[in-house]
C-alpha cells in the first residue's frame, strides 16, 4: 500500500492555489486545463475557464478550441497565460516543422513550453536527445525566444525520473491520480530535489475514479470529479494538475473546485485513497 500523503504529517504545507512554473513565468492557477484528441471544448469554453482564473493551458498540438482561444487573446491577456504544447516529433526537422505549425496556429510568436510528447523508452530518449533529435531543435527555439521552456511527457515513472536527472528539462509532465500513486515515491522526490516543476495529467484515471467497483462498501458513491483534482493537488510537489473535460458541462463541474478551494480533510483523503486502491485492483488494464 502506498504511504499516506505528507499533508497529514506535522510539517504539512498549505494547499496553495497558485504556482510559478519557472522564473519569469506568470503565476498560474494550480488547476490547469488540457485538450486532447477525444475531447471537445469550444473557444468560448476555454475563454470561460480563463475568466475563472484557469491560466495554465495544456494544448494537444492540433487545431482546436483551445488553440483558437489563445490565438484570439490580446497581447496583454496572452502574457498572463502559460501555454504548454505537446509535439510528437522525434527528429530535428520534424520538431522544427511541428513548432512552426504550432506557432502559426496559436499566434503571438511564442509558446511558453513545448514538451517532448510521450517518451516511453530509453531508446526514444536517446533518439530525441541525439544530435539530430528533437531536443536540440527545442534548445535552439528556446535560445531564439520562440519557446520559454522545454518539457517532457511520459507514463514511465523510473524513466521520467532518470531523464529529469540529466538536467535537460525545465518541466516534467507525469501521470498521477488516486489510482496511479507511484509518482509519490518514484518521481516527486527526484523533482523536489532538483527543483523541477511537475504538471500532472489523467487526474480521473480516464473516468474510472468516478465509477463504482465490485469492492465498494455498501452505499458508497464515488466522489465527483472536483474531489479527484483536489486529491492530485494535495501533494505540494504537483505544481499544476490538468483537467481534460469533454464539453461545457464537464468543465463547469471541474471548475467547482475553484469555489471550494481547500485541502481534503483526513477522512476525505482516506476515502479518496481507498477508492483509488479499489480502482487500481479492479479497473481496466494499467499501463
Amino acid at each position: 500500500m502506498t504511504q499516506p500523503n505528507s499533508l497529514y504529517t506535522s510539517d504539512a504545507r498549505p494547499f496553495a492555489r497558485t504556482a510559478t512554473l519557472w522564473p519569469g513565468a506568470p503565476q498560474v492557477c494550480r488547476l490547469g486545463l488540457a485538450t486532447r484528441g477525444n475531447t471537445h471544448l469550444a473557444p468560448e469554453d476555454v475563454r470561460h475557464a480563463l475568466d475563472r482564473g484557469v491560466n495554465c493551458l495544456n494544448w494537444c498540438g492540433q487545431p482546436d478550441g483551445l488553440s483558437q482561444a489563445v490565438r484570439e487573446l490580446s497581447p496583454a491577456e496572452r502574457s498572463r497565460v502559460v501555454v504548454i504544447a505537446q509535439i510528437t516529433a522525434r527528429d530535428y526537422a520534424g520538431m522544427r516543422d511541428g513548432l512552426d505549425a504550432a506557432l502559426r496556429e496559436v499566434g503571438h510568436g511564442y509558446l511558453d513550453c513545448v514538451t517532448l510528447y510521450y517518451i516511453e523508452s530509453r531508446e526514444e530518449w536517446a533518439r530525441v536527445s541525439g544530435p539530430d533529435g528533437a531536443l536540440p531543435a527545442l534548445k535552439n527555439a528556446k535560445t531564439a525566444g520562440r519557446i520559454r521552456a522545454i518539457g517532457l511527457t511520459s507514463h514511465q515513472r523510473p524513466l521520467a525520473a532518470e531523464i529529469a536527472r540529466t538536467g535537460e528539462l525545465d518541466l516534467l509532465m507525469i501521470r498521477y491520480n488516486a489510482a496511479h500513486r507511484g509518482a509519490e515515491a518514484e518521481v516527486f522526490p527526484v523533482t523536489e530535489e532538483l527543483g523541477l516543476p511537475v504538471v500532472t495529467y489523467t487526474g480521473l484515471r480516464w473516468g474510472d475514479l468516478l465509477k463504482p467497483t465490485p469492492e465498494d462498501p455498501p452505499g458508497f458513491s464515488p466522489p465527483p470529479a472536483p474531489e479527484w483534482y483536489r486529491f492530485v493537488l494535495t501533494d505540494p510537489r504537483v505544481l499544476v494538475g490538468v483537467m481534460a473535460p469533454n464539453g461545457r458541462a464537464e468543465l463547469e463541474e471541474d471548475l467547482a473546485l475553484l469555489d471550494d478551494w481547500r485541502a481534503p480533510s483526513a477522512a476525505e483523503y482516506a476515502t479518496l485513497v481507498a477508492h483509488g486502491e479499489r480502482v487500481h485492483r479492479s479497473a481496466r488494464e494499467f499501463w
